[in-house]
């Protein structure tokens, strides 16, 4: 650190660092009375310097010389996203001995142990709370505040594109397709959602929360994905009048010392659950802990200001290591739990068809599930056309393995004219 201050780089100018930037110059005095020294702007690192920005951007910090600002800097901000040049200007900053603050969700899921082990050979602060749910302190929460507790499962909303496409079929009865241009329209989803509507970003987003949540190396490739683009408005309908809401769900769970489970997929939440009422683009995380027991972390998870937010809390806590000493808690992988697969893990499903209307056709589907030995909670039916019933069953808990087989099997009956949707049930 200089006398003059901690000289701060911000890689990336797009919506959340011009925010980043807006903060830092506009409450300058308010962030170094915190980190107890200035923090100064020594540059921002862009693709393009004629590019129209907003005048808070001070255009002479302007510079597409990005290594060469990192190598000048006690502190990097890196808001590019994606891996390269992330990941190379990320490993240089850390390896000369500066903090680095990142967003980057994608990075840290596919390169997370790499970067730990960077920050600490470095004797620098790896901050990423706004990896995960925008302004929501989560990562904090995981990282430090349930540090000394046992954490049990973790089930969350995190994309935020997702969730209001999900609130707008199952409120306005909208399709999938008329909900998603409408998402685009406000700007809640990019041109191509498939990071989001495919559940890549929530899945990035669930293998940093169950790294954190478990002490176990958990990446991006580990974790199972099911998107939303399945989800039909009669699927809004049948689970509404059932006490359900559809979200899309990061799940996270632990099974005693067998192992742990991680996934992504859009599942039925009775009305009741807490994460039943997030609405809109909002993120919500629910963390079940042997100590603290239920708690929930809920708030904007993604636009600039709130991203940004979350962005300066790091960058004041890694200044204040800078000016007072400390270092920021590195990365807590022993416990090396193993990541249980479809016959290890336990789940409830619900699953709709299309059959035949005439007798012993739910005698011949009972025998499917009893064959794999899966145990039927609940079944609802009604006569759809001449000769052809629906009927929604709803299993208990059983292997992912039995439930598949049996849905495969289901299939294979000639009484199923067809297996309208299969979706998971948690929070019961």
């Amino acid at each position: 650190m200089q006398e003059t201050g901690v000289r701060v780089a911000v890689l990336g100018c797009g919506t959340v660092g011009t925010e980043v930037v807006r903060l830092l110059t506009t409450t300058a005095d308010d962030l170094a009375a915190r980190a107890g020294a200035p923090l100064r702007l020594v540059g921002i690192a862009v693709r393009d310097l004629d590019a129209e920005r907003d005048p808070v951007v001070p255009r002479e910090l302007l510079t597409t010389d990005a290594a060469g600002l990192v190598a000048r800097a006690d502190l990097v901000v890196e808001l590019i996203g994606g891996i390269e040049p992330a990941r190379s200007l990320v490993l240089a900053a850390l390896g000369s001995g500066a903090s680095v603050v990142t967003g980057n969700k994608a990075l840290l899921a596919s390169y997370g142990p790499e970067l730990h082990a960077a920050a600490a050979a470095g004797d620098a602060d790896l901050y990423y709370e706004a990896a995960v749910a925008g302004a929501v302190p989560v990562v904090y929460g995981l990282r430090e505040s349930l540090a000394g507790d046992n954490v049990t499962a973790v089930l969350g909303i995190v994309n935020g594109t997702t969730n209001f496409i999900l609130d707008e079929m199952a409120t306005r009865g909208l399709s999938f397709d008329e909900a998603l241009a409408l998402a685009q329209e406000r700007g809640f989803a990019e041109a191509d959602p498939t990071a989001d509507v495919d559940g890549h970003d929530a899945a990035a987003k669930a293998a940093i929360l169950a790294s954190l949540a478990f002490h176990t190396r958990v990446g991006v490739d580990d974790v199972p994905v099911t998107g939303i683009r399945s989800v039909t408005a009669d699927d809004m309908r049948e689970a509404r009048e059932n006490g359900y809401v559809i979200k899309l769900l990061a799940v996270a769970r632990r099974d005693g010392e067998r192992g742990i489970s991680v996934r992504v997929h859009p599942a039925l939440l009775p009305v009741g659950h807490p994460l039943a009422a997030v609405r809109g683009a909002y993120n919500a995380v629910v963390v079940e802990a042997e100590a603290a027991g239920r708690l929930m972390f809920y708030g904007q998870g993604a636009g600039g200001a709130p991203t940004a937010s979350a962005v300066l809390g790091d960058v004041v806590a890694a200044a204040a290591h800078e000016v007072h000493g400390g270092r920021a808690p590195r990365e807590s992988a022993y416990a090396e739990r193993p990541l249980l697969g479809p016959a290890d893990v336990v789940a409830r499903t619900q699953v709709q068809l299309r059959l035949a209307d005439r007798p012993g056709t739910l005698a011949a589907v009972a025998d499917v599930y009893g064959r794999h030995t899966v145990s039927i909670e609940s079944v609802r039916q009604h006569r759809l056309a001449e000769g052809q019933s629906w009927i929604a069953i709803v299993s208990h808990e059983a292997s992912e393995a039995a439930l598949a087989a049996t849905v495969d099997d289901l299939a294979t009956l000639e009484s199923v004219h067809e297996v309208l949707s299969v979706m998971r049930v948690e929070g019961v």
